[in-house]
């Protein structure tokens, strides 16, 4: 069964930036596989932040990280990346990467419901 596993994330510095990045530890890789990322904090629902469809046709930004993240696709790596810049404190939580196996998770806006395997977080603290 597909295993997910997040990197790079840490403690930054507001208007700073972190890039993580989402592989499978199967042998097929990503390359394949509607991917999203989410975050949670400690009494708060999870939230979509981003995705990108299987074969990159959509794309989709939770609203306060438009203008900030970037998720995208390294082929040659079969992983999935999200660039985040100009971090601020709010951003501040475990993200996890999801994959989702129906095709239909990046349509329309972040379904949730519709990712079914998940990594175990990488944790992202921005503070001065």
């Amino acid at each position: 069964q597909l295993q997910l596993v997040e990197s790079g994330g840490g403690l930054v510095q507001p208007g700073g930036s972190l890039t993580l990045s989402c592989r499978a530890s199967s042998g097929f890789g990503l390359n394949a596989v509607t991917i999203g990322w989410f975050r949670q904090v400690p009494g708060k629902e999870r939230e979509g932040v981003s995705c990108i469809g299987s074969d990159d046709g959509k794309i989709q930004y939770a609203d306060s990280v438009q203008d900030r993240f970037t998720i995208s696709r390294d082929y040659a790596k079969t992983t999935v990346t999200l660039q985040m810049n100009n971090l601020e404190p709010e951003d501040t939580a475990i993200y996890y990467c999801a994959a989702d196996n129906t095709g239909w998770g990046c349509i329309r806006g972040i379904r949730q419901a519709f990712f079914e395997k998940w990594g175990q977080g990488t944790q992202v603290t921005v503070s001065s």
